[in-house]
């Protein structure tokens, strides 16, 4: 799914296997918030409809390669999983292990948000993904977002429930802008004044 086009690509992907997951709710709300910006195109990625194939089985699969270019091609990554087990899911391990080696994850600025039906929320499974992204090369972004007791804070038709939950969540996106226009912003404008001139930043 795609929105209107911007020069800042940030493709978000959603790492539950369950058919109307509670991840996808939450992350809708950050899709929502950066869809205000007309300077963000947003594409969302359902892990769980691309038939990813095993580790190390066919390096070469089509969804693998059309998952790696929609990561290369961003700006920046929204990593959503659900909490299970004390970990993320094994959806979301299968995404990053379908990235590559090395991964095209390495040096992109990633975004994590969990959900968790528990009253800590996804709190394990935030700083297990932090770890493997950071392993990789990723540039996992402080201040993750974890939503607890999920099931009492989003109703069926995925409305969110919690003023308050619904900020939080919403300020993923802009801990991702923040970032971007600190770091990553003025870099892309100093490599278009080197290559085009002064003009190019006008």
């Amino acid at each position: 799914m795609a929105s209107h086009e911007g020069p800042i690509r940030v493709v978000l992907i959603n790492g539950s296997a369950r058919p109307g997951n509670y991840t996808g709710k939450a992350l809708a709300l950050v899709v929502d918030e950066f869809k205000k910006d007309p300077r963000v195109s947003v594409e969302v990625v359902e892990a769980r409809l691309l038939n990813l194939p095993l580790p190390g089985t066919a390096p070469n699969h089509p969804a693998t390669m059309e998952l790696q270019r929609q990561v290369k091609e961003a700006t920046a990554v929204v990593l959503a999983t659900p909490e299970y087990h004390g970990s993320f899911s094994s959806l979301t391990k299968l995404v990053i292990e379908n990235l590559g080696f090395p991964s095209v994850l390495a040096g992109k600025p990633v975004a994590l948000l969990g959900v968790a039906a528990g009253t800590i929320g996804a709190i394990k499974s935030l700083e297990a993904l932090r770890g493997v992204v950071s392993h990789i090369g990723g540039l996992a972004l402080p201040m993750p977002v974890s939503v607890a007791n999920v099931q009492k804070v989003f109703d069926e038709q995925g409305r969110c429930l919690d003023a308050d939950v619904e900020r939080y969540v919403r300020g993923l996106a802009k801990s991702v802008m923040d970032y971007l226009e600190q770091h990553v912003c003025p870099l892309v404008t100093l490599e278009r004044i080197l290559r085009e001139g002064v003009t190019a930043a006008a």
